[in-house]
């Protein structure tokens, strides 16, 4: 199994238990929240490299993080290795992160089409030429990447695009072991994170499949990895890395957070977003996560409809604080009575 620390280039890890970047959902309030429940390292949504050069605010917005985030990866993706190396230039010289990952991994249409994400698994001279690219322009920070396994069943790049990529300078490689056709179907192939492992000297991260806290042992039982990233299983369960963290220096799952516990962090994670964005954005980004907060809940879906149709955090706040209280045992109601 995996040590409990890592180094990339010069940054030292501990745990080696990372947050994936998602879009829509790893901005800084969801950072800060897994960051306190013990992630190693977290990541920023993936951000355009085309947006970035010409200092779009919304794709700048994206990228700005605090200090108590640290270590921390941004994310890039793009099709042309000028204006990655540009845009990753301008990103460390503008918000020094720690880590500058670039996307060959995202399956969605919107990106492939234009050559960017998993599409550069496509064309692996592509793909190497972006990596040193990018490693040029910033001889200071480690570059890492995120990837797919290939485009397709028949196109499988592992392990040479990860041979490749070591030879461009990249410090570490995350797999993610589908394909870009298969999306987020069909189960991961962890077997191609043990190839991958096999073939290069530098950290590799394993990702894909990651369940239950037990799945990220097994992870690096059956593969060898470095590190183990962690995407959905942390939605509206940020606890996911204390209890991956537990299991790796050997003690007993903690207890699951009660529902008191779970509310509480919902609201903290509401509030975050309205510092973070203003009440009326923070309240429109919180939507989504009160269905995954209050999933498994007695009358979930009721409840979850009344909070996202909320447009005044203070109903929100309201209607939480009444369901904190709710005895355990007693299926939720809808909403407080009159």
């Amino acid at each position: 199994m995996g040590n409990n620390r890592l180094q990339i280039g010069d940054i030292k890890i501990e745990p080696p238990v990372f947050l994936a970047p998602m879009a829509g959902v790893t901005d800084y309030s969801f950072r800060i929240l897994c960051k306190e429940q013990g992630a190693g390292v977290v990541y920023s949504e993936f951000v355009s490299a085309h947006g970035i050069i010409r200092e779009n605010r919304k794709t700048l917005n994206m990228i700005r993080f605090e200090s108590s985030e640290r270590p921390i990866g941004i994310q890039i993706f793009g099709d042309s290795p000028k204006v990655m190396a540009e845009a990753a230039h301008y990103v460390v010289e503008k918000f020094t992160p720690d880590i500058l990952d670039i996307n060959f991994g995202c399956p969605v249409p919107k990106v492939t089409r234009k050559g960017a994400g998993s599409a550069a698994l496509r064309n692996l001279d592509l793909m190497e030429a972006i990596a040193a690219a990018v490693v040029a322009a910033i001889p200071g920070t480690p570059v890492t990447v995120k990837m797919r396994a290939g485009w397709d069943s028949n196109s499988i790049v592992v392990p040479e695009a990860g041979v490749r990529l070591e030879k461009a300078g990249v410090k570490a490689i995350t797999l993610h072991p589908r394909t870009t056709r298969q999306t987020y179907r069909k189960r991961a192939d962890w077997s191609l994170i043990k190839l991958l492992k096999e073939a290069v000297s530098i950290p590799v991260i394993g990702n894909g499949d990651i369940v239950h806290p037990q799945d990220a042992l097994r992870m690096f039982v059956e593969t060898g990895c470095d590190a183990v990233m962690i995407g959905r299983a942390a939605l509206g369960n940020p606890w996911f890395f204390r209890d991956v963290i537990a299991l790796l220096q050997g003690k007993p799952l903690p207890p699951p957070p009660s529902l008191e516990g779970k509310i509480s962090t919902c609201q903290h994670h509401l509030e975050l977003l309205i510092e973070s964005h203003g009440e009326k954005t923070g309240v429109n980004l919180m939507r989504k996560h009160f269905g995954w907060y209050l999933k498994g809940f007695p009358g979930a879906a009721a409840i979850r409809k009344k909070l996202v149709t909320a447009t005044n955090p203070d109903i929100i706040r309201e209607e939480l604080n009444f369901l904190k209280h709710v005895p355990q045992h007693e299926p939720p109601p809808v909403s407080r009575p009159a």
